[in-house]
């Protein structure tokens, strides 16, 4: 099918837009970025950087993806790479910050669910099915494993991990490591 992209849409002619995709009005797609077929991008998103989206993925108003690290040790020039899995849905307002060291990366793994206001720095990596509910927060170099579930409001300490099936509280505090299968409040 055809892609359906708003007359008021940015899209960087050198943009690699996937069959069957909509982009909506006042949407921003930079030109190192590659959307997957069948992607839907409501309006007022802004996906730029060497960004890849996979396949079904869904976008909600004002989400950012793959923009620059906040990190204060990101050098102008730094190649950095952020990377969304496929059918994933990021709601209104999600930030998702691409790496920080030159040539490293974020990723976003396959069928996750990234909640209105919840925030991925800069060289997370995301795994398969996972849930960040509204506001939850992840600081640098946070490893979420497969079907993990992070409550409302709840951050994440740079550099930590959150083993697989693992359930963070809402408004938790994480500055350690969240063992598999367990369920982490505080």
């Amino acid at each position: 099918m055809a892609n359906r992209i708003h007359p008021l849409a940015a899209v960087d002619p050198a943009a690699e837009i996937g069959e069957d995709c909509e982009i909506g009005p006042f949407c921003v797609i930079g030109p190192d970025v590659t959307l997957g077929p069948g992607c839907r991008l409501h309006s007022h998103v802004v996906v730029d950087g060497h960004t890849r989206i996979g396949a079904g993925c869904t976008i909600f108003p004002f989400a950012s993806v793959g923009v620059q690290s906040q990190d204060l040790k990101f050098r102008p020039g730094n190649l950095t790479y952020t990377e969304i899995g496929e059918q994933t849905l990021i709601r209104e307002h999600v930030t998702i910050h691409s790496g920080t060291e030159d040539g490293s990366s974020t990723r976003v793994g396959n069928h996750c669910a990234l909640l209105a206001l919840s925030h991925v720095g800069h060289n997370c990596e995301v795994g398969d099915r996972v849930i960040l509910s509204h506001g939850a927060t992840l600081g640098g170099h946070v490893r979420v494993e497969d079907h993990c579930n992070l409550g409302g409001l709840s951050a994440v300490h740079q550099f930590t991990r959150i083993g697989r099936n693992a359930m963070v509280a809402g408004m938790a505090r994480v500055v350690q490591d969240v063992a598999p299968f367990t369920i982490a409040e505080g």
